[in-house]
């Protein structure tokens, strides 16, 4: 006997649901009706009987999470954001997919309440799901690490539902992968195994046991078959909700439940048609499918009644679960001060006061930027508890181990290198660059702590869409990038960037830094911690760059001056004829042009520019002081020489490399390729003409 109550109001409600899904696609014209009416009632069970959530305050720390990875069918989790009283009403439903709606094409993280991130890229959902997972372990660790197991008030469980196309692609596969590997309990994804997608029926395609495949990963497996075998669709509500509550007993491995379904069920004529799930049904299939479930054949005719009803449920679930939750919560408030304190700050999204005190200074030497990033990582690893991270398997190469933590992996998983603990802070993603970067915005969507990851530059294609997913949903994710140039040498030009860090520029609402040498890289990673609303791309070199000389009568500025984005890092002996412009490791050569064009009488100004979108966002005088628009300038960076006139003007040349490296040492290439100081003070003299 299930503990599962379902009325004849619950059930109406779902109805309510589905007519919603197919009349809200009607109206607009476009978008993805099928799986939203036949997924009504596991969304329906998810959000009314199952989920601990709080309408009225969609950002409660108490709160399960739930992630719609098959985004397309953003109506699955609109209409219940409306039934449950989330803050969407009827005209936001009827608005679909309209200008300056709250209920675009596919879910959007800081748009809609009750939205956890912005899904869309199939499969990006279930990464995301599990970055969510991790981060409840992590952030339980960090607060209230003295609470038992299941009894912290930041204990919670993840939710995700994902179809066909989600498990087809592979970034799904790595982010379970990874998932069991962390022992993920508090981890539930539903796949809706409809086996439609829009080419039709999945089997043209797509013939592997899904199932059986999590239960190889190492997940906590069930099925639930709504068709009975192909002979009668049951919807078996009930049963998947006692697998759920018997699955949360299993508290050391993340769990899937297969529900196979018709999609589009109970469409009268359309059930089952691959037509249903990209395009909208027709009003004749509408009004049958209105008539069948004893509705009115209006569009968004709806029984109020059963609307206020339910959510007048879901304020009573939550004056519940908050009774039981906020004095625990205060109890611990009163019990933790110093946690406490870091909570509202993390919450706040602000950086420690004192955060330069804390960083390195680096005396004039020679130093990789990749490897000051691992010493400033370590010198924040107390002055920044809440940051975390790791690599895509190249930590050593990365420099993303902080020193002296320990690892996020279930302690009989410690290796002789990496000692593993619930409270670790070193992630270790395996070689899954694209699931790498969608956990690493879970976790930062989720708001409790900061992350960073890690991989070569030349990887970032592995992982393109997540940098702009971040970007798109407006969270400061830390994508660390290194390896940025031909100077990897030996490798050769499958490990050697040549477009990527132009490309990444083109993309809106995210830093791209790229530090020139390892005081500026310690001032990067502070201004990154800073950054509350959007990502960074923090670009570092494999080889070793001058750690310039920047004390008191050097005649260059500090590199706290980073954090502006360009600066005149020399100025020019007499009014600068020419400005040189250099961005990581090629700052080195722009100083070595500019001592060249001054031996000849050509006075020439250097301007570090570490981060562009720092640059733009000064004010337009403080811009025209260190680029004087009538000033020719030479941008030297050892990538693509296409945009610099677009960014700095139309007097503007690049010394770069268009074509792709080979495999020798790194300085060779250099030099062989023309980034030097000899072309760069060529096309100076050049450009003054």
């Amino acid at each position: 006997m299930s503990n599962l109550t379902w009325t004849e109001q619950d059930a109406k409600a779902v109805d309510i649901a589905r007519v919603l899904a197919a009349d809200a696609v009607e109206k607009v014209g476009n978008g993805h009706p099928g799986t939203a009416v036949s997924l009504a009632p596991i969304a329906y069970l998810l959000y009314a009987k199952l989920m601990k959530s709080d309408p009225s305050d969609p950002r409660w720390l108490g709160r399960d999470r739930f992630v719609m990875s098959a985004g397309h069918s953003s109506l699955t989790q609109y209409t219940q954001l409306y039934l449950n009283g989330f803050g969407l009403e009827l005209d936001d439903i009827a608005s679909l997919r309209t200008w300056e709606s709250l209920t675009p094409g596919h879910p959007e993280f800081g748009l809609t309440k009750g939205i956890e991130c912005t899904t869309g890229p199939l499969g990006a959902g279930v990464a995301n799901a599990v970055g969510f997972a991790m981060s409840a372990r992590r952030s339980r660790e960090l607060y209230d690490p003295q609470a038992a197991p299941g009894e912290s008030v930041f204990d919670h469980n993840v939710y995700c539902i994902a179809g066909d196309g989600c498990m087809q692609e592979g970034v799904s596969g790595e982010a379970s992968s990874l998932a069991a590997t962390q022992d993920l309990g508090n981890l539930f994804l539903i796949y809706d195994d409809n086996r439609i997608s829009i080419e039709g029926d999945t089997k043209i395609a797509f013939s592997e046991d899904v199932q059986a495949r999590y239960a190889a990963y190492g997940w906590d497996t069930y099925h639930v078959d709504f068709t009975n075998g192909f002979t009668t669709y049951e919807e078996k509500v009930a049963e998947l909700y006692d697998i759920l509550e018997r699955a949360k007993q299993v508290t050391d491995k993340p769990h899937f439940i297969k529900v196979t379904t018709i999609i589009g069920w109970p469409l009268p004529t359309k059930q089952g048609d691959h037509s249903v799930h990209g395009s909208k049904l027709g009003g004749a299939e509408i009004s049958a499918l209105k008539a069948k479930l004893g509705f009115e054949d209006k569009p968004f005719a709806v029984d109020t009644a059963v609307v206020d009803a339910t959510r007048a449920n879901a304020a009573a679930r939550a004056k519940e679960l908050r009774a039981e939750w906020d004095p625990r919560f205060e109890a611990w408030r009163a019990a933790n001060p110093g946690q406490a304190e870091l909570l509202d700050r993390v919450l706040a999204k602000e950086a420690p006061a004192d955060l330069d005190a804390a960083l390195p200074v680096f005396e004039p030497g020679s130093m990789a930027t990749r490897a000051a990033s691992g010493k400033v990582l370590s010198a924040l690893a107390e002055a920044v508890p809440e940051l975390w991270g790791g690599s895509a398997d190249l930590a050593g190469s990365n420099n993303t181990t902080m020193a002296g933590v320990n690892s996020f992996i279930p302690a009989e998983r410690s290796s002789h290198e990496f000692t593993g603990a619930p409270g670790g802070r070193t992630l270790h993603f395996g070689i899954r660059e694209h699931a790498m970067g969608n956990i690493a915005n879970g976790i930062t969507m989720d708001g409790l702590s900061r992350v960073y990851c890690a991989t070569f530059l030349v990887f970032s294609d592995y992982m393109r869409t997540t940098p702009r997913l971040a970007a798109l949903s407006h969270v400061p994710t830390t994508f660390v990038w290194t390896h940025d140039s031909v100077g990897v040498g030996e490798d050769g030009p499958t490990h050697q960037p040549i477009e990527h860090v132009m490309s990444l520029r083109l993309m809106p609402n995210i830093d791209v830094v790229r530090p020139g040498d390892a005081n500026e890289t310690a001032h990067a990673w502070a201004q990154i911690l800073r950054t509350k609303n959007h990502p960074a791309a923090l670009i570092l070199s494999r080889q070793n760059v001058p750690t310039l000389d920047r004390s008191e009568g050097s005649g260059l500025a500090g590199a706290e001056n980073t954090v502006l984005g360009g600066y005149v890092l020399k100025e020019a002996s007499s009014e600068a004829k020419v400005v040189l412009v250099g961005t990581g490791s090629e700052l080195q050569v722009a100083l070595a042009a500019a001592e060249k064009l001054e031996a000849e009488g050509i006075p020439a100004r250097v301007v570090s520019l570490p981060c562009v979108e720092w640059f733009k966002a000064q004010d337009a005088d403080y811009q025209e002081q260190v680029l004087p628009a009538g000033t020719p300038k030479v941008v030297v960076e050892a990538g693509v020489p296409v945009g610099w006139k677009d960014l700095l003007g139309g007097n503007t040349e690049a010394i770069g490399i268009d074509h792709f490296g080979a495999s020798a040492d790194g300085a060779l290439l250099f030099e062989k390729y023309g980034v030097t100081a000899e072309a760069a003070a060529a096309k100076a003299k050049a450009l003054i003409g």
